[in-house]
């Protein structure tokens, strides 16, 4: 691929290469990661349910799984959250290659899977940098959910832990009043 006139245009074709796998650029790095397995999809699509029952759409917000996030910290870099809860009007906010303005995003949840590093280190940094609100990061590999709030300087405060049994509070700063439960983002049923 040395080749290819960007790395954006390297991460285009890898896309198009590998159909059904999550090409991101990070740092200025491509970050591929294979389809996920069920509980992961079944995950998303619980919190999605979660807060459309919540009341999201009549909140002017939507729940919506891998829509891209334009990112600050690279002229090319973006990133896919495995959910998104994001204003309404998100389509105004377009910048390009079907990645939206960091500014229309209130929540974003990452169920770990084989890339768990990125989830919970890389992933930490850049949405604090973007200004993102409020992080949520389904640990699976150590069997905890984060919760992440309220960037300042581009970093996040120490996150909050939670473990099974327990329940996730959606902070009120997002928009609607939500407790996910922590298996429910773990194993994706309860």
């Amino acid at each position: 691929m040395l080749h290819e006139s960007s790395l954006s245009d390297a991460a285009d074709r890898l896309w198009e290469e590998l159909p059904g796998h999550r090409v991101e650029i990070l740092n200025g790095s491509i970050v591929v990661t294979p389809p996920p397995d069920g509980p992961h999809q079944e995950t998303c699509f619980e919190v999605g349910y979660e807060f459309r029952q919540a009341g999201a759409r009549e909140a002017g917000l939507r729940a919506i799984p891998g829509i891209g996030l334009w990112l600050p910290t690279g002229p090319d870099d973006y990133a896919v959250p495995d959910v998104s809860v994001v204003d309404a009007d998100f389509r105004d906010a377009l910048v390009e290659k079907n990645c939206y303005a960091p500014h229309v995003f209130r929540l974003v949840l990452e169920v770990t899977s084989t890339n768990w590093s990125n989830d919970t280190a890389i992933k930490v940094g850049i949405y604090a940098r973007a200004g993102i609100p409020v992080y949520i990061v389904a640990d699976r590999t150590h069997d905890e959910v984060l919760l992440y709030t309220d960037p300042a300087d581009g970093k996040y405060p120490d996150p909050q832990r939670f473990k099974r049994g327990q329940a996730v509070p959606v902070p009120e700063s997002v928009g609607v009043t939500l407790d996910l439960s922590v298996d429910t983002l773990l194993d994706g049923d309860d």
